[in-house]
């Protein structure tokens, strides 16, 4: 994939239903200008392509399954209880995006 574009930025902005500034735009391209050029630099380590993808950051990092145990859990209607607003068998809450 090529660089950022103003165009790009918008188009995605328009998609997640956020309006960007023309300084907001502007923003979003210096940052995507620095994560660029540091995708660059990483990209210019010798033989990166040999190195084999890591699962955890720490080489001892050692960890244990539990198993999975079927527990009691609180009733529905008791959690509704503590709610201002139910619907139905859900919590009702204000609209945020028109």
């Amino acid at each position: 994939m090529g660089k950022f574009t103003k165009e790009m930025v918008v188009d995605y902005a328009d998609k997640l239903l956020i309006g960007l500034t023309e300084d907001e735009i502007n923003l979003v391209l210096s940052e995507f200008d620095v994560i660029d050029k540091n995708i660059d630099l990483i990209n210019a380590i010798p033989n990166i392509e040999e190195v084999e993808p890591m699962t955890h950051a720490l080489d001892d990092f050692v960890y244990e399954l539990r198993e999975d145990v079927v527990e009691e859990s609180v009733d529905i209607d008791d959690l509704l209880a503590n709610c201002d607003s139910t619907l139905n068998r859900e919590v009702k809450v204000p609209k945020v995006v028109e």
